[in-house]
């Protein structure tokens, strides 16, 4: 079984780090992942950089550049990970755009996933039409789990689909604003939290955008899952060191 279907069977709301690779050095990417595991996190998610991140707010772009001015690619990340899985067991999440994808090949992209254990992948800027009726079957020959995004505009028609298509958890876009602009959650998100709930999907949620600190972590999970913080942990990274992780993971638990 797919690591990330194991860990979403276990009895527990899961935190889930959004950082992204070669940041804030180079050299930093395996070392991250193993403090993060360490301090109890249930899932990463490892950020491939890309010059034109639509869907990130200005802290994770800035990341993304430093990443790239850092000389951070697509190969030298599968370099980084190639023994990942000799000291780290929690399910490991590439979130990137296509573009990059492409030019490394999907197949190939694919092939280096599963080589060095990666369990899925989050293409924020690939059609579900497109995944569906051109990646699909590379997607699970190479047992990746393809995690889509919903948000609280996606029509219910959209929401069903995704979720019919979907083999392991869907992406809750907590608002319609991109990562890091949040500051808690109010009525309105919490209406969507639940209206979710409602729809009785077969795939669990987990609620990412918005999340920094215990309360809103405990809001997002009330109903969902499970909760991805991002934005919150850059900023943490800008400022201190890797052995201070432990110190951000008590701060939302």
């Amino acid at each position: 079984m797919n690591r990330i279907n194991q860990k979403l069977q276990e009895n527990k709301k899961l935190l889930s780090i959004y950082f992204t690779a070669g940041f804030p050095k180079l050299n930093d990417t395996v070392s991250i992942i193993q403090e993060l595991e360490k301090n109890g996190v249930e899932m990463i998610e490892i950020g491939l950089p890309f010059s034109d991140p639509l869907a990130d707010g200005p802290t994770i772009q800035e990341s993304s550049t430093q990443a790239i001015e850092n000389g951070m690619t697509t190969s030298l990340l599968f370099e980084q990970l190639k023994d990942i899985r000799k000291s780290v067991k929690i399910p490991l999440i590439i979130m990137g755009y296509f573009n990059p994808m492409m030019q490394f090949g999907i197949e190939k992209f694919c092939q280096q996933c599963a080589e060095v254990g990666i369990d899925g992948l989050i293409i924020p800027d690939l059609p579900l039409y497109v995944y569906e009726t051109e990646y699909q079957a590379i997607f699970e020959k190479y047992n990746l789990k393809n995690i889509f995004l919903i948000s609280p505009q996606t029509s219910v028609e959209r929401i069903q689909q995704i979720d019919a298509v979907s083999d392991s958890f869907i992406y809750m876009v907590s608002s319609a604003a991109v990562t890091g602009s949040q500051s808690g959650f109010g009525l309105e998100q919490m209406e969507y939290f639940q209206r979710i709930v409602d729809l009785n999907l077969k795939n669990p949620q987990i609620v990412g955008f918005g999340i920094k600190d215990q309360e809103t972590f405990q809001q997002a999970t009330k109903h969902q899952k499970g909760a991805i913080i991002g934005s919150a942990f850059i900023n943490f990274l800008k400022e201190n060191p890797i052995s201070e992780i432990p110190k951000f993971i008590e701060n939302i638990r």
